[in-house]
C-alpha cells in the first residue's frame, strides 16, 4: 500500500498502520488462545481415567470437560478449561489422595501435561503469526 503523505500527516499515517496491525495480532492472537484452549480440552480427555469398578458411569469424568471464554475485551481474553459435572475430583485425581482406611490413592497427571502442551502449541501459533 503505498500513500503519498506530506511530513505534517507522517505521524498520523503510521500510527494508523500500527493500530492496524496490533488490532490484526490481537484478533490472531485470541483466535490461537481459543484453539490452544480447545487443544487443551482434547488432551485432557484422552489421559483422563476412566471409571471401571461398577460404580457411576463409565466416562463421565473424561467426557464432562469444557471450555469457557471467561473475559473478553478489546486486547485481552480468558479462556477456562473446566470439568462440568465432575469438578470436585479434578485435585484428587491430579495430586491423588488419602484413603478412608488409610494409604493413599496414585496420582493420574492428565492436567499439568495437557497444560503444558497447549503453552507450547500457543507460543508455536503466536510466533507463527506475528512472522506473517
Amino acid at each position: 500500500m503505498k500513500e503519498k503523505v506530506s511530513i505534517d500527516e507522517m505521524a498520523e499515517t503510521i500510527m494508523k498502520g500500527l493500530t492496524e496491525y496490533c488490532d490484526l495480532a490481537t484478533d490472531r492472537m485470541k483466535d490461537d488462545v481459543k484453539k490452544a484452549a480447545k487443544t487443551v480440552k482434547k488432551e485432557i480427555q484422552e489421559k483422563a481415567p476412566v471409571r471401571n469398578d461398577g460404580r457411576g458411569t463409565p466416562g463421565a469424568y473424561k467426557k464432562s470437560w469444557r471450555t469457557k471464554v471467561t473475559s473478553e475485551n478489546s486486547n485481552t481474553i480468558a479462556v477456562t478449561v473446566y470439568s462440568a459435572k465432575q469438578y470436585m475430583l479434578t485435585h484428587l485425581l491430579e495430586k491423588g489422595h488419602a484413603n478412608r482406611g488409610g494409604g493413599r490413592t496414585k496420582a493420574i497427571p492428565h492436567i499439568a501435561p495437557a497444560q503444558e502442551v497447549g503453552e507450547k502449541k500457543l507460543e508455536k501459533m503466536i510466533q507463527e503469526d506475528l512472522k506473517q
